[in-house]
């Protein structure tokens, strides 16, 4: 399977994006627990030009707790400042604005000098779509100042937000690059939907990500459904598809039907903690 989605609002937002970084004294940019590399984009590193980093992991209750640590500790290491967050309950969300505080400590401190006081840190925040920078945002605010939604390409324009009395937020699009080098990391956005679902085939991810799935947790999936594990990942869906009642006219197994039930059960962390990638 082949996997690239970079529609032409998304080269607009690079554009306005590049624009707009003068203004900035911080990015935050949001990646999946899940996935904390592939869900990173490369683009911004270069987009950055020597401004202060924040990596927020969210979803981080989707993820494998022992994995994200290693992952922390990975990008502290390479000089972000990073904090887990779950955008959707908002647990660590009200910690950020420490770590923000933190991440311009410089800035702040220059103003002071120069007599500048009081003045509202200017924080870009960036991600891949579907990454949950809309909740997220909703979530620090405390009210609803971005839409939302459970598809990847909700917010396609940016915005500023005024957060509180020491913070500016700009919003931006959700964007991915324009090429992945590594099939492997668009295998991974399409595991967790920030890949549009009508450009790939279920089935076949189903079966990718039942390959992963029985590797590296090998239980999780039968434990779940309550189904006996298979040494076949075509046996595995059948018997999903009889416990979920995917059934067609006939007594014919509905395989897509039962392929999307296990790719959002996973997405929607029924399945278990899991990560799909670690550091190294």
């Amino acid at each position: 399977m082949q996997f690239q989605w970079y529609p032409g609002h998304m080269t607009k937002a690079k554009r306005a994006m590049q624009e707009d970084i003068k203004l900035i004294d911080v990015i935050i940019e949001l990646v999946d627990s899940r996935v904390p590399f592939s869900s990173k984009n490369p683009d911004i590193d270069t987009l950055a030009n020597g401004k202060s980093r924040i990596l927020l992991m969210n979803k981080y209750d989707l993820a494998d707790k022992a994995v994200s640590d290693k992952w922390t500790k990975y990008y502290e290491e390479k000089g972000y400042f990073v904090a887990t967050v779950n955008s959707k309950n908002g647990r660590g969300v009200k910690a950020v604005n420490d770590v923000i505080q933190k991440a311009c400590k410089e800035k702040i401190e220059r103003d002071r000098k120069r007599g500048i006081l009081n003045r509202p840190i200017r924080a870009m925040i960036v991600g891949i779509p579907n990454v949950g920078k809309s909740t997220f945002i909703n979530s620090f605010a405390g009210k609803a100042c971005a839409k939302t939604g459970n598809k990847p390409g909700v917010t396609k324009g940016k915005q500023w937000i005024r957060l509180n009395k020491n913070v500016e937020l700009l919003d931006t699009p959700g964007i991915l690059w324009p090429k992945f080098e590594d099939q492997q990391v668009g295998l991974n956005l399409a595991f967790i939907g920030s890949i549009k679902d009508e450009l790939y085939n279920i089935y076949e991810l189903s079966l990718l990500l039942l390959d992963y799935l029985i590797k590296n947790y090998p239980d999780a999936v039968a434990d779940f459904y309550e189904i006996e594990n298979s040494d076949s990942n075509n046996e595995l869906l059948e018997r999903i598809a009889i416990k979920r009642g995917c059934i067609k006219s006939g007594a014919e197994y509905d395989l897509d039907k039962a392929a999307k039930c296990l790719v959002d059960d996973f997405r929607n962390g029924r399945i278990g903690k899991i990560s799909l990638e670690i550091p190294g």
